[in-house]
């Protein structure tokens, strides 16, 4: 038997381990369903130390007896204070490392002393040094010191070879591993060659990363405290424990961001002013928060520009692009560098999570064992949305709006934010696509339905729609008014395998002849006689289908509702709510008269509670 060699990604934010058995990489849980350790480490109020998710809990009522992001000063001659004693780096990040190894003891049941564990391509021997003596310090025979970006190479390798992808190994391929994680950030271009990752060229800095996103968020924050309640930044910088709960708070919105267009930034009684308490309760879109740290994504877009000539590559050179660290998850980072590349950045596996497996990877190599393979269970798909834009030279309403990525890792899901057109629009039409063209009509139309009752309002009324996709193939819908939260939803069953037989040229021929005039002058009637189009025969069942799924949508709604409805409200809910399952059973029956004055009964007291 092999030794055991666990890979261990030491990052800013959080800390990962893996370990390859029986052929297979295993990221190990911290906790039952979670593979991530928090990197923060603190002291609690028995003194009693505190690593990972408890510490960075408490960090938002003791910050002085709590340290985050020690990775950024690994490799300085600093002490850093933890109660009331001293540091140095390599010291906290031992308290990590040894915590990881713990955890990989009691999972595997026998002891664990050595280790690869990575670095940022970018760091300089000092730094290296001084994560190499934090492994020893943790009691761990660090036998690799490996590049993140190696590692990632790897860990995909390992990926395309559970695939069954064997010409990797006969043909040279370049990479571009665009590394952003909590503190540093580095790309890389790098030659994979069957086994062989040889690293050409890196550019990056090591104090850029989420940490500095989340203090543009904070930066907002207090900009608005400042604003609207006069508390300015030497109030705030008076209180630590304030700043730590915006800190947290703004790290929650930035991940929240990463799949929605919006998040909220709420606290109570966060500062006191006059005797008075001062609330935060403030409002962030996706559109603020990525014009807020702009100017950091395109200094990396300019590190790009510089790895590939320290590599003497042109950007047509690259084969692939490879996204690594938490932070890439921004939607902003996989669309600029497809601007750039031209290539869409893989994300089969999790950003967090594949530098841990890539350096597992490299210790089964090192144990003498077998090269290892990753499953990733990913949609084969792209699913999406149709809306107005530019197709060609010319205003087009079925620009494909993708929300889902082939490719992407399952179970996910993804938000954006769209707008009406018109002054007091009153519905919208969502239609759902599976397919890759620019052109929604080019593609498969999987589901359809109308958000109606919009509120009287000028045009752009933003409208949230949800996509959701579980590991069953499950495709979930869900589209909102924004200011009201009136929402319809749609459930698509099987979504991934719906067209995997002949009836894709079926479909394909079907809504061919349902779009089959050219499009016209006039965009309102065109979109107004889509649902004209479709044969007399199926209009019926889909229309009763939609309606039930939509009834169905709204009861569930107010059963959440329930428990925090008074007495008088919650009445209100049951006795519609009964109206609306009466319906439902009558239109079973074939009576459809029932559901729609039961539905909109139902839903103007939804209305009515939420606002």
């Amino acid at each position: 038997m092999s030794d055991i060699i666990v890979g261990i990604d030491l990052g800013t934010t959080n800390s990962e381990i893996a370990v390859v058995r029986n052929g297979r990489i295993e990221v190990i849980d911290i906790e039952p369903g979670m593979p991530i350790l928090p990197s923060v480490v603190g002291l609690g109020d028995d003194n009693v130390l505190l690593v990972g998710a408890a510490a960075r809990n408490q960090y938002v009522l003791h910050p002085e007896r709590t340290i985050r992001s020690v990775k950024r000063r690994m490799g300085e001659a600093t002490q850093l204070a933890l109660g009331d004693k001293q540091y140095s780096p390599p010291e906290v990040s031992a308290m990590i490392l040894l915590r990881l190894k713990k955890v990989a003891e009691a999972h595997l049941g026998a002891t664990v002393s050595k280790a690869v564990i990575t670095v940022p391509a970018y760091f300089s021997d000092a730094q290296r040094q001084a994560t190499r003596e934090a492994g020893e310090i943790a009691g761990l025979e660090v036998v690799r010191i490996l590049n993140e970006p190696t590692a990632a190479a790897l860990a995909y390798g390992a990926h395309r070879s559970a695939q069954g992808i064997t010409d990797a190994s006969a043909k040279a391929r370049k990479a571009l591993v665009y590394d952003l994680g909590g503190g540093t950030f580095d790309v890389s271009v790098v030659n994979m060659e069957g086994d062989v990752v040889e690293v050409l060229a890196s550019h990056g800095n090591n104090h850029l990363g989420g940490d500095d996103f989340d203090r543009c968020i904070v930066d907002f924050a207090l900009a608005h405290l400042d604003t609207a309640h006069g508390i300015d930044n030497a109030i705030a910088a008076a209180s630590p424990i304030a700043m730590a709960r915006l800190q947290r708070a703004a790290e929650v919105a930035k991940i929240t961001l990463s799949n929605h267009p919006y998040a909220t930034l709420s606290e109570e009684f966060l500062f006191e002013k006059d005797g008075v308490p001062v609330h935060l309760s403030l409002e962030i879109s996706r559109h603020e928060y990525e014009t807020l740290i702009e100017p950091y994504i395109h200094e990396t877009m300019d590190a790009v520009h510089v790895a590939l000539s320290g590599a003497k590559l042109p950007v047509s050179a690259i084969d692939e692009v490879l996204l690594v660290g938490g932070a890439t998850r921004t939607p902003m980072v996989a669309r600029l560098l497809e601007a750039l590349t031209g290539i869409q950045p893989h994300g089969e596996i999790d950003a967090d999570l594949c530098v841990a497996m890539g350096a597992a990877v490299q210790g089964e190599i090192i144990a003498g064992g077998t090269t290892p393979t990753v499953l990733i269970d990913v949609t084969p798909y792209t699913f999406g949305t149709s809306a107005m834009g530019m197709m060609g030279e010319r205003d087009y309403p079925y620009c494909f709006v993708p929300l889902i990525r082939r490719n992407t890792p399952i179970p996910a899901s993804h938000s954006e934010v769209f707008y009406t057109m018109f002054d007091n629009q009153k519905a919208v039409d969502v239609t759902v696509y599976q397919g890759e063209a620019p052109d929604a009509l080019d593609n498969i139309e999987i589901g359809r339905f109308v958000v109606e009752g919009l509120r009287q309002v000028p045009a752009g009324n933003p409208i949230v729609l949800d996509f959701s996709i579980d590991i069953n193939g499950i495709l979930l819908v869900r589209a909102s008014e924004k200011k009201s939260g009136l929402e319809h939803t749609i459930t698509i069953d099987n979504a991934i395998s719906r067209f995997q037989d002949d009836k894709l040229d079926a479909a394909r021929q079907r809504i061919s002849a349902m779009f089959a005039d050219d499009f016209g002058s006039d965009d309102a009637a065109d979109i107004a006689d889509v649902d004209d189009v479709a044969a007399p025969t199926t209009a019926q069942p889909l229309a009763q289908r939609r309606n039930a799924v939509e009834a169905l949508a709204l009861v569930e709604k107010a059963e959440r509702l329930l428990k925090t409805a008074s007495a008088d409200d919650r009445e209100d809910l049951i006795d519609n709510m009964e109206a609306v399952r009466d319906a439902l059973l009558a239109a079973d029956a074939g009576d459809m008269a029932q559901l729609p004055p039961a539905m909109a009964a139902l839903a103007d007291v939804l209305y009515y509670l939420e606002n």
